[in-house]
């Protein structure tokens, strides 16, 4: 992890290295602040809620991670940095990859004098009535 870290350009402090094997170790996923303080405090790591958001604003500022907003309140950060689209599930509070190819037929031009910095999908979901 001190070595991921280092070539993103952050200094390997205790905290980024634990919140960097909770996050990682178990491959490609989706967590919120409030999801991975839980497993850290569960680990018996002692950090506070505001560092867990720190380490990870950092790290996604880093390119370590792909912030993904549902909407102002609420962002989930994916370990995948690479561009794939996401179901949430509504109700469930959960964000998946859809395991499916997504094709576009075409990105519209942005704005003169701006460029497409990144693209998100998101497809809201909830399960139909009849299966509640």
């Amino acid at each position: 992890m001190s070595q991921r870290l280092r070539g993103a350009g952050l200094r390997p402090t205790r905290q980024r290295i634990l919140l960097g094997e909770l996050l990682y170790g178990r491959g490609d996923r989706h967590v919120t602040a409030e999801m991975l303080f839980a497993e850290a405090a569960d680990a018996n790591i002692q950090l506070s809620l505001a560092t867990v958001y720190n380490t990870l604003n950092q790290f996604t500022q880093a390119g370590l991670l792909r912030r993904i907003g549902l909407d102002g309140s609420r962002s989930f950060f994916d370990t995948n940095t690479t561009v794939h689209p996401h179901f949430y599930l509504h109700g469930e509070d959960v964000l998946i990859d859809v395991p499916e190819t997504l094709a576009l037929a075409q990105v519209p031009e942005p704005l003169p004098g701006h460029e497409i910095s990144r693209l998100d999908i998101i497809i809201h979901i909830r399960r139909k009535a009849s299966d509640i």
